[in-house]
């Protein structure tokens, strides 16, 4: 029997013909994060019925007022609502210190009321304030994004039920399995080692037993690890720097990259890429993400995802007493 690989390899062979092959199957992050996003109304809905009057609560804590943050942060509200999470937007100004900012981390650790809890990153303010300290200050109870040291180590060692996992490599793992290809064994390799997205993905896919290798800006024959791979994961931050080329026949690639670049063409005068050269890419991957529309939606869904677990298991605890 063939394994996932096997049969994507067959898949690209038979598209080959007259010298021309089936382009990449793009995996659609706008429509399998709708397809969580209705999931989790109903879960939402069964809650209700369970537990008459109450709803999952989430509140978004932004420092300063950054456009880029606020666009953000309105596509998180948007999806709370449309999914019945009770969301609040609490705006700091940047002349908050970072003793303000741990003393409203605290009032909403204290509330009963609220499930899950995200910064706002970056923080916009005139002061200094030590990102990981409120980062960490965050109760990891409430801790949806993930990024709390306690919700980190568990990540790290395998306590998948235990944690948070972060949104994007959450994400990510959705996106894969949508393909049908099966992470089990694989040789996988993540570009990148940041702690939002390279690492808990390197952790995340150890832990469902794939063989991961993690390159980053040190890595040495970057094109001979991305050509071993069965299925790659690129969060790096830089525009297409993955090249069509070096990419496995029939690999699953997973583009996290968010990269603006000139082009007269568009009003703005300029547009959106991810960190893998889409066209030459697709020309060789077996199923591939766009950028836009591909990794970005499902780390908003993913945050609403990890809110209804909060909650869920908030009732649980509840119910216990």
């Amino acid at each position: 029997m063939l394994s996932s690989a096997g049969l994507a390899l067959r898949r690209w062979a038979s598209g080959c013909q007259g010298g021309r092959r089936t382009l990449a199957t793009v995996i659609s992050g706008n429509k399998t994060s709708q397809l969580v996003r209705e999931r989790l109304k109903k879960d939402v809905e069964k809650m209700r019925k369970e537990v008459p009057g109450f709803r999952p609560g989430l509140v978004v804590l932004q420092v300063g007022d950054r456009d880029d943050s606020n666009l953000y942060i309105s596509m998180k509200l948007k999806a709370a609502a449309e999914i019945g999470i009770d969301a609040n937007h609490i705006r700091l100004p940047k002349s908050s210190t970072e003793e303000e900012v741990l003393s409203c981390i605290m009032s909403v650790n204290e509330n009963p009321a609220i499930h899950g809890l995200i910064v706002q990153l970056p923080l916009d303010s005139v002061h200094r304030i030590d990102t990981e300290a409120v980062t960490d200050a965050v109760s990891p109870l409430k801790d949806v994004d993930g990024l709390t040291s306690i919700n980190a180590g568990k990540l790290s060692r395998g306590d998948l039920g235990q944690c948070f996992i972060p949104c994007t490599p959450n994400g990510c793992m959705e996106l894969i399995r949508q393909t049908g290809v099966s992470v089990v064994g694989k040789n996988v390799v993540v570009i990148g080692r940041s702690k939002i997205v390279g690492a808990p993905m390197h952790d995340l896919l150890l832990w469902s037993h794939a063989t991961v290798t993690t390159c980053h800006s040190k890595t040495t024959d970057l094109p001979d690890h991305v050509g071993r791979a069965d299925i790659l994961v690129v969060g790096a931050g830089r525009a297409e720097m993955v090249k069509g080329d070096w990419v496995k026949e029939g690999a699953v690639v997973i583009d996290c990259g968010i990269n603006h670049v000139p082009d007269d063409s568009k009003p703005s005068g300029k547009r959106v890429v991810g960190d893998v050269h889409y066209s030459s890419a697709r020309e060789r991957a077996g199923y591939i993400t766009p950028v836009p529309g591909g990794v970005g939606p499902m780390t908003v869904a993913m945050l609403m995802e990890n809110t209804v677990q909060s909650a869920w298991r908030f009732v649980r605890r509840q119910q216990s007493g």
